[in-house]
């Protein structure tokens, strides 16, 4: 029987205001992540494996469980190593709600193509600019051209955000950067390459980076300080990007994190 692994599914509140709303995304974390960030808050399932196994008719009655409890969406997190059978349980069970596919950003195009009848809302990460920096961090050095190609396709496929009256996204793409001590010129670059390549996109900026791991760079072992966020939120200023959402400081605390499985 097929499977999947996942490291835990619950209403989640600690999302962007359009996609928690006020009565949470339906979040399902998978297990497993094609990314590997030295620096990762979901560590237990992405790089080590944590989790437990659910079959495809489990999966689609987990959406179905998270829609009736409410749900303002399907919140898919870094499921692309289960795509497969996460769309054999949408064959199962499809959900009247959006479907959030949450994700690294290192996607391939053909994988989005056979996500693009299922998924309504991608929120991609464009965490690098710079090829070496990423394989420093990451396990795939060619992360900006594969994150630079992966966001164009989303957009392609859904184009800019679109709200209900309430607010909550029902179509559409939010790309996020989350700032990195030490890193505030990767910031610059990735803001840079956004402008450029997106020029109307939706931007997260995320300035609530929480170490959480002993991690061999010791300028990943701390907070942000104070001088590095207003840097960046300078930055995002001077680029001339608008829309969206800047997530400050006060959001890195641990008790963000889900307790996994």
């Amino acid at each position: 029987m097929q499977q999947v692994r996942i490291g835990k599914y619950q209403l989640h509140f600690g999302e962007e205001p359009c996609i928690s709303g006020t009565r949470g995304s339906g979040t399902v974390f998978f297990s497993g992540c094609n990314l590997g960030c030295i620096f990762c808050q979901n560590m237990p399932i992405s790089r080590h494996g944590h989790g437990r196994q659910v079959s495809i008719p489990e999966l689609a009655d987990i959406f179905r469980e998270l829609e009736a409890a409410g749900a303002h969406n399907i919140n898919l997190v870094t499921a692309a190593s289960w795509t497969d059978r996460i769309i054999d349980a949408f064959k199962l069970y499809r959900p009247g709600i959006p479907v959030v596919y949450n994700s690294s950003g290192y996607e391939s195009i053909e994988t989005l193509r056979k996500l693009e009848e299922y998924v309504d809302v991608y929120l991609p990460d464009m965490k690098f600019a710079d090829s070496a920096l990423a394989g420093k961090f990451t396990r795939h050095s060619d992360y900006p051209k594969a994150a630079l190609a992966a966001v164009g396709e989303m957009l392609r496929q859904k184009g800019a955000p679109v709200f209900d009256n309430e607010g909550i996204i029902q179509k559409g793409v939010i790309i996020r950067h989350l700032v990195l001590p030490l890193h505030i010129k990767n910031t610059a670059a990735v803001l840079d390459m956004i402008k450029k390549n997106f020029p109307d996109a939706w931007v997260s900026f995320m300035l609530q980076y929480t170490p959480v791991n002993d991690c061999p760079y010791p300028e990943l072992n701390r907070k942000l300080t104070a001088r590095e966020c207003e840097k960046a939120l300078k930055l995002l200023e001077e680029s001339g990007l608008e829309n969206g959402y800047t997530q400050d400081a006060s959001a890195a605390v641990p008790d963000m994190i889900p307790d996994f499985y």
